[in-house]
């Protein structure tokens, strides 16, 4: 993976070394930022480079500023222009991940606003080995953290820290991934994405009141398998101890895709292999986001002109 030469930065393309925020900016110091990932995937067919679902993505980043009670909003069309003005000016032709983060300039004290900053980075990015080869996941003992204290459908960059904790702790018991439950005790997410299982046929996952992501791609995939794999979808609370019943499991989101678990605990889900049903969702997936299945036209930006 390459460095970018270039990001755009307040809405102007600049050198990648120029993407700097001070260390006393309310960003840096109090996470004083709220951003969304996005993926773009190149389709050699057609000589283009589609982004997956960019409207929703950037209005839920409109969402997330107002949430925080920035100053100033950048709206969905405003950030979604200077993004394809970023890779146009990159030409990518592989498929990327992008980054659109808004944040506090200034040195503001916690709960002070101040000039707000908009940073668009796209970094090419092949799926990794663990969308094929599927992950261990370890529950565990960090809770995730509850609406009423910072929550989780905001995509806030502090946030994070929540997860990275529990990723840090599975990393150094031997797993993979971790898996978060609520105050609640019932299963919420991972650091950075959804989970759902198969049991008896049917898709169950958390519902969106256990402290997780209103994720786009869990909403992608739940009309997925209801419309296009007839699999009836269950959005409920799920308990630890039904975790070794499920028939299947994988992580989605983003950055996650849609990823395979082959064990939780060191028990197997399955046989300990990616399941048939997430690998024929899977490949769905990966189709209707690169374009190479038409349907769902509405979810694809193309970036590249091709009128000239």
């Amino acid at each position: 993976m390459e460095t970018p030469t270039v990001l755009s930065l307040d809405g102007q393309i600049v050198p990648w070394e120029q993407g700097t925020v001070h260390v006393t900016s309310a960003a840096f110091k109090y996470g004083a930022s709220v951003f969304e990932g996005l993926r773009g995937y190149w389709n050699q067919t057609d000589q283009q480079l589609y982004v997956f679902r960019a409207p929703e993505h950037l209005h839920r980043l409109e969402y997330s500023q107002r949430f925080h009670r920035f100053d100033t909003i950048y709206d969905a069309a405003t950030v979604s222009s200077h993004m394809v003005d970023l890779l146009r000016a990159m030409d990518c032709r592989s498929n990327v991940h992008i980054v659109t983060t808004a944040y506090l300039k200034g040195g503001a004290n916690p709960g002070v606003t101040g000039p707000v900053g908009l940073a668009i980075t796209a970094v090419e990015r092949a799926a990794p080995d663990w969308v094929k080869n599927g992950v261990s996941a370890q529950v565990s003992s960090w809770m995730r953290v509850p609406d009423q204290a910072m929550p989780m459908r905001v995509k806030t960059t502090a946030n994070y820290n929540n997860g990275r904790l529990a990723a840090l702790q599975a990393t150094a018991d031997g797993y993979d991934a971790p898996l978060m439950l609520n105050a609640r005790g019932k299963l919420s997410e991972g650091p950075g994405m959804c989970f759902i299982m198969i049991r008896g046929g049917k898709a169950v996952m958390p519902s969106i009141t256990n402290d997780i992501l209103e994720s786009i791609t869990r909403e992608t995939i739940i009309q997925i398998l209801r419309e296009d794999m007839s699999i009836e979808v269950i959005e409920r609370d799920i308990d630890r101890s039904e975790l070794v019943a499920a028939e299947e499991a994988f992580f989605c989101g983003t950055a996650w895709e849609v990823t395979p678990i082959t064990s939780i605990d060191r028990l197997k889900i399955g046989n300990g292999q990616p399941g048939p049903l997430t690998r024929q969702l899977q490949k769905h997936y990966f189709g209707i986001c690169d374009g190479s299945i038409t349907k769902h036209a509405e979810w694809r930006l193309p970036i590249h002109d091709h009128r000239a």
